[in-house]
């Protein structure tokens, strides 16, 4: 076990890894925006003022195998499938995917959840809900064409997978992706 002084030893050398694989060196924004076990939501806040948040899918489910393996649940349990973009008015910045086991959250988080296009980290502060965030992967993916035509690009996408756990339970699995050239300036 690493020591408590090298906690984010491991998130480095993911960077590290990747940057390596790309032989490029990623902006601090980025590899802020990757490793940060806070709200990406408020990242965005400080970086360009209240962003927003559109809807692109959202609907409930039956976890298949591999759903229910990222947020510990029974194969055939409900989760909540979310697609959402966080944007600056017209610029999109990061493409979130969601699942969210329902029998984890109250009703009124659910209704959030599919009633309203609210970030995930505005949900559990306005819940005060207590919870810390375990990034599992950052990796380097190709576009599929929902984000070719959400970002207008074919470029690589910077990726990171996360849960967000609560009383030791896991209460959402979150991916974001954004473009490999986004947040190289800021």
């Amino acid at each position: 076990m690493a020591s408590k002084n090298e906690a984010n030893k491991g998130l480095i050398e993911k960077i590290n890894s990747v940057e390596k694989e790309q032989s490029r060196t990623f902006s601090n924004t980025q590899k802020i925006l990757l490793t940060t076990d806070g709200s990406i939501t408020a990242i965005l806040d400080v970086l360009y003022g209240k962003i927003t948040l559109t809807t692109l899918e959202q609907h409930f489910e039956k976890a298949t195998e591999s759903t229910s393996e990222y947020v510990n649940v029974e194969v055939g349990d409900e989760i909540n499938y979310r697609e959402v973009i966080m944007h600056k008015d017209d610029k999109p910045l990061i493409y979130a995917l969601s699942y969210v086991p329902l029998k984890r959250v109250s009703n009124e988080i659910r209704e959030d959840l599919i009633r309203a296009d609210i970030p995930i980290g505005r949900i559990l502060k306005s819940y005060q809900i207590e919870s810390r965030r375990e990034i599992n992967n950052i990796y380097l993916e190709k576009p599929n064409e929902t984000l070719k035509n959400l970002f207008k690009t074919d470029e690589d996408m910077l990726a990171r997978d996360y849960v967000i756990i609560n009383n030791n339970d896991i209460l959402m699995w979150i991916k974001e992706v954004f473009p490999i050239s986004s947040f190289t300036k800021i």
